[in-house]
């Protein structure tokens, strides 16, 4: 019999280099207040939505904003590292102008085709394209006919959207320019790895 798996994805909470469109990659970076109030609303979300898991990166600002839907679904939060964010290397911290002062050419490549030619120190997208993607199907097989949130991150998201959907990942900026904080994507994830995009980028709350 097929079974199918509901995921939920959702982006993390604001954090203060979000607030000032710093790249906020492998670095542990706290939630605003804003992204704490994103988090509870996703909590509240989660008490209706009758799930059966919470999946995480592991990074703070995808646990603190996963923890409230943990304990109003009922479940324990798990972890998957496959879900952390892209380390973005020169750029962690920085913003795409401040590369650019340092970087010109760099940054003129990345912005024409950011998976060809990633930002100085930046992990391969296409290396994370693959972790993401193994991650999203290792907790549907986890999983099988239930409901899960996976609370992770923008740029990862971004990548892993475009591989599921068949899109040019070197496309993903322009063709999913924002992931928001907070917000839920709704894919039906079936085996063998046929996925259905239900919703996208939708808010819980109107942040």
């Amino acid at each position: 019999m097929t079974s199918v798996t509901t995921l939920f994805l959702a982006r993390h909470g604001e954090t203060v280099w979000h607030e000032g469109n710093r790249y906020a990659g492998v670095s542990d970076i706290g939630l605003t207040d804003l992204g704490l109030r994103q988090a509870e609303a996703l909590g509240q979300w989660a008490g209706k939505a009758e799930l059966d898991a919470v999946w995480c990166s592991p990074l703070s600002r995808a646990r603190s904003t996963a923890e409230p839907a943990a304990r109003s679904a009922g479940v324990d939060l798990q972890v998957d590292k496959g879900l952390i964010e892209l380390d973005f290397g020169t750029a962690e911290g920085r913003t795409l102008a401040e590369v650019a002062v340092d970087a010109p050419e760099a940054v003129a490549a990345f912005e024409a085709d950011p998976v060809a030619h990633p930002l100085p120190g930046e992990e391969d997208p296409r290396a994370a394209i693959r972790r993401g993607t193994a991650a999203l199907w290792r907790i549907a097989s986890a999983h099988p006919g239930q409901r899960v949130l996976v609370v992770w991150h923008g740029t990862l998201m971004r990548l892993v959207l475009s591989e599921l959907l068949g899109m040019p990942a070197g496309e993903y900026r322009r063709q999913l320019p924002e992931i928001r904080n907070g917000a839920l994507t709704e894919l039906r994830l079936t085996a063998p790895e046929q996925v259905a995009l239900l919703s996208f980028n939708s808010r819980v709350m109107p942040f």
